[in-house]
């Protein structure tokens, strides 16, 4: 069955039907899900879930627009726990940057640096990175190939040029999710052919970024399958194939 490696099942948006979200996910032939670290104060409702469905797990980190409440101390409680099985959702994202140029360069740093601590906190632990980039490839290109390449990790939602698939050879792997179905995906359909079949992961991002044709609705576990019929459609595969080999790659990557 597909994993979907990145879905915030702790967002208060699927609590009125959360069991039907999960049962609709296993009908699709969704049977496993990752909820990446993104917002310190859900993150207690990421580990409750995780303890009370076998088949779902969770990640501690910091998304980059948080980095302000950034406290190690709050990902040390819960880093070793039985179901938590990697550091982010973190990096960086210039796409909403201060308009003063001061506080932009302010802003980039305490970015950068929390990243780093978190890399530093992954290592620490033997977990992989969920990377998060927007507006940003260089310089986390330059951090990850710095810091990283020890611990690996999955480039969440790819949607970036040729330039950061050179991270494959470094342990990452490159999350692809509804954006590949997007009528204006160009770049990302582009891109997606150079990426090796053992380095792809499929995810959601619910709930967002819906695929095609459910886009301007809430995004759920079970639209994996139309992320899946692309990639197959792309590289000229059967969707078995995609769904096999990203399972595992996943199970590769995050141990399940």
């Amino acid at each position: 069955m597909i994993v979907d490696t990145h879905i915030h099942l702790d967002d208060a948006r699927y609590r009125d039907d959360f069991d039907a979200v999960i049962a609709r996910a296993k009908e699709a032939g969704v049977g496993r899900f990752i909820i990446p670290g993104a917002d310190p104060e859900t993150l207690p409702r990421a580990i409750a879930l995780a303890e009370q469905y076998e088949e779902i797990y969770f990640a501690v980190g910091v998304h980059p627009y948080d980095a302000t409440r950034y406290d190690r101390r709050v990902l040390d409680q819960y880093i070793s726990h039985e179901k938590c099985v990697a550091v982010g959702e973190c990096g960086l994202d210039y796409y909403r940057l201060p308009e003063d140029e001061g506080e932009i360069e302010i802003e980039k740093l305490l970015q950068r640096q929390v990243f780093i601590d978190q890399i530093a906190l992954a290592k620490e632990h033997d977990k992989p990175l969920i990377v998060h980039i927007r507006d940003a490839s260089r310089d986390s290109q330059e951090i990850l190939e710095q810091y990283a390449s020890s611990v690996g990790g999955v480039l969440h939602c790819y949607n970036a040029d040729h330039t950061l698939l050179a991270l494959a050879e470094r342990n990452f792997y490159f999350g692809i999710g509804g954006v590949l179905t997007f009528k204006n995906a160009k770049k990302l359909v582009e891109v997606y052919p150079r990426i090796p079949t053992e380095k792809l992961l499929i995810e959601t991002d619910g709930p967002y970024l819906t695929p095609h044709p459910h886009r301007g609705e809430r995004n759920e576990p079970a639209y994996c399958v139309l992320v899946a019929e692309k990639m197959a459609e792309l590289s000229q595969v059967r969707i078995e194939e995609i769904m096999q080999a990203t399972t595992d790659n996943c199970h590769k990557l995050f141990c399940l």
